[in-house]
């Protein structure tokens, strides 16, 4: 295409949220496309909305008439789905063009054909592509699933004819349920397979391409964790036999724009030779691991070309001109407990720290409300090497330099799958993780950054008056700080020891602390507040509920004077002068080192000074608050 981008199209309204709307608006916004958010109430103030140049609010996503309207209300040339809501919906594509609005994607003829498990599995047939045989024709086990939808939902393996109604039933419930169609496939179950998908890219001139495939083997109840491209583990003949189906598929059913055909390829024990691969389904639109073929293809934009191909532009691609570079890896954070039982999580987080030596595709923040209304993806983090071992280890280099706290997620659980043998030796199927054990990390390192941050905090609480305490007693060496947490942490600051173990601190700053622990150095995000310490070691969170061990050691004087017990900035104040107050009331926080310190009324009374504003820079000693107590004596 000669002209801009935007010489041809003004305006897309992206009807979706999270970290794929980001990656939408990042495109437009680098070509001059106006990008218009959509949002509902819990998403007012999502990042999506406030990166959109326009956001206008529907009542949900998922309601086709209010996001047409939308697009209408602020004149969008052109819709973009997105993955997930109404992404693979027919009737949505229809409702778009019907407004006069392009639909970035394709047709809502071929999205309904290829929609449905069943009505695919046909068009392959037709189109010479191989099926996985139906259960009639293979025995047990098989897989039951949903024809109308995908992502795990309406999934069972059935093992045995006693198993089969019970699991039926099953599975057409839950598909009723996730897609308003409890029609069922049955087919052969491969038990040791890896899922492999072509990513394929068609304009409306007939002209298709493929760009190289994706191992999604790494999988948890059809549900995908990490992602990789090339795939590890293909013959060059093999490559070649499965991405060339994905294009005579494409070609055979007409597709157009961004698609991903997806295949099990048989690695089991009677797989010889050139393994058999079948088709799975068809996805018809960008999928959430899209970014390892941009990284493995130079950096291409898929969704400036899925926005070229929407607006009947001829993509001018030729095979030949596609060769991949190194390898790339992409690991999905979820908002789940993956060491049990992979429980979804919600909270609001207090920390978020991405990795800068990855590609990071996110939409999470310091402070930002995490619930289970949505689906529970953070963010992707996505490395690329030379060859696949680089890969790895940069992403192992990446996940460590990961920490979201104030709720936990998998960067943790990631990190030890990554690191694990299996995933190394690239052996894993789609089976292996649903039986595999990753073992939690122990919280014997992570209780010793605590207990570390806790003694130093206590140290600076302690000083700045005439009878202050630095740990020295007659005849003896500098006291050590107990540290109650979990069980009670000995620390000796003077010796350099924590119940006994060398540690040696390099560096603390903006909640990262550095240290060599028995002569191994770590590093890890710490967050130590007055009930909860939370800590973040090679992605792993760590929460130990603890005493209130500031309570007692905040400066104040007999007549209700609170004194800064350290240097630091104030946060917040969260009293005016008049005020009521109760006794242990936070009149406000100090921050110091990126630690905080909940500053308390001693008593219950009125605060007759307020010594402090927010932001302000204060001093040791400094008056910060003067509460009178109630009963008018001090």
């Amino acid at each position: 295409m000669s002209t801009s981008l935007a010489a041809v199209l003004e305006s897309v309204l992206v009807a979706n949220r999270g970290e794929i709307a980001l990656r939408i608006i990042r495109t437009c916004r680098k070509h001059g496309v106006r990008s218009i958010a959509i949002f509902t109430d819990r998403d007012a103030d999502a990042p999506h909305v406030g990166a959109a140049d326009e956001a206008i609010r529907v009542e949900s996503y998922l309601d086709i008439d209010a996001v047409v309207a939308a697009a209408v209300a602020t004149g969008a040339a052109a819709v973009h789905p997105g993955y997930g809501f109404l992404s693979e919906r027919a009737e949505f594509v229809r409702a778009v063009e019907a407004a006069g609005i392009t639909f970035v994607g394709p047709s809502a003829e071929v999205m309904e054909q290829m929609g449905r498990k069943d009505a695919a599995r046909e068009i392959a047939i037709a189109a010479g592509v191989p099926v996985v045989p139906r259960g009639d024709e293979a025995g047990y086990p098989v897989l039951v699933k949903a024809a109308a939808g995908g992502g795990g939902k309406g999934m069972r393996i059935v093992r045995s004819a006693q198993e089969y109604d019970e699991a039926l039933a099953s599975a057409k419930r839950e598909a009723l349920s996730a897609f308003g169609d409890d029609t069922i496939l049955v087919e052969k179950y491969v038990e040791h397979g890896r899922h492999i998908e072509v990513q394929v890219m068609a304009d409306a001139h007939g002209n298709v391409v493929h760009l190289f495939e994706r191992d999604c083997s790494t999988q948890r109840r059809h549900q995908k964790v990490l992602e990789e491209a090339p795939a590890p583990t293909l013959s060059p003949g093999t490559r070649e036999r499965i991405t060339s189906a994905a294009v005579q598929l494409a070609r055979h059913v007409g597709y157009t724009n961004a698609g991903t055909v997806e295949f099990l390829l048989d690695t089991g024990p009677s797989a010889a030779g050139e393994p058999d691969f079948y088709f799975l389904e068809m996805n018809t639109r960008l999928q959430v691991e899209h970014p390892v073929t941009e990284e493995i293809l130079h950096g291409i934009d898929l969704v400036f070309f899925q926005l070229i191909a929407a607006l009947g532009h001829p993509l001018g691609w030729e095979q030949a001109e596609f060769t991949p570079r190194g390898h790339a890896i992409e690991a999905r954070v979820y908002a789940e407990d993956s060491f049990h039982g992979f429980l979804p999580q919600a909270g609001t987080t207090s920390i978020v720290r991405w990795p800068e030596r990855a590609r990071v595709d996110h939409a999470l923040a310091a402070g930002q409300v995490v619930s289970t209304a949505y689906d529970p993806m953070l963010g992707k983090v996505i490395v690329h090497g030379p060859d696949r071992e680089s890969a790895r280890r940069a992403l192992l280099a990446a996940l460590d330099d990961t920490a979201i706290l104030g709720l936990t997620t998998n960067v943790g659980f990631l990190r030890a799958l990554v690191a694990s043998d299996e995933f190394r030796d690239a052996t894993i199927d789609t089976a292996w993780l649903d039986s595999a054990v990753i073992e939690e990390p122990s919280r014997d390192l992570p209780r010793v950054f605590v207990a570390w941050v806790s003694a130093m905090i206590v140290a600076m609480q302690d000083s700045g008056h005439p009878f202050q305490s630095d740990g020295w007693r007659s005849g003896a060496d500098p006291a050590p700080t107990i540290v109650e947490l979990d069980r009670p942490v000995v620390v000796d600051r003077a010796r350099g020891t924590v119940d006994g173990v060398p540690v040696r601190q390099h560096s603390a700053e903006q909640h990262v602390l550095v240290l060599s622990v028995d002569g191994h150095r770590h590093r890890a995000v710490v967050n130590v507040q007055p009930h909860l310490a939370e800590v973040v070691h090679q992605g792993q969170r760590f929460v130990f509920e603890r005493p209130d061990v500031f309570a007692d050691v905040v400066s104040a004087a007999g007549d209700g004077t609170i004194l800064a017990p350290m240097p630091g900035t104030v946060l917040d104040v969260r009293v005016t002068d008049g005020q009521t107050v109760g006794e242990g009331d936070v009149l406000g926080t100090l921050e110091a080192m990126k630690m905080e310190l909940s500053l308390k009324s001693p008593f219950a009374g009125t605060v007759r000074q307020v010594g402090a504003t927010a932001g302000d820079q204060v001093a040791l000693g400094a008056r910060l608050f003067v509460v009178e107590p109630a009963d008018g004596l001090g």
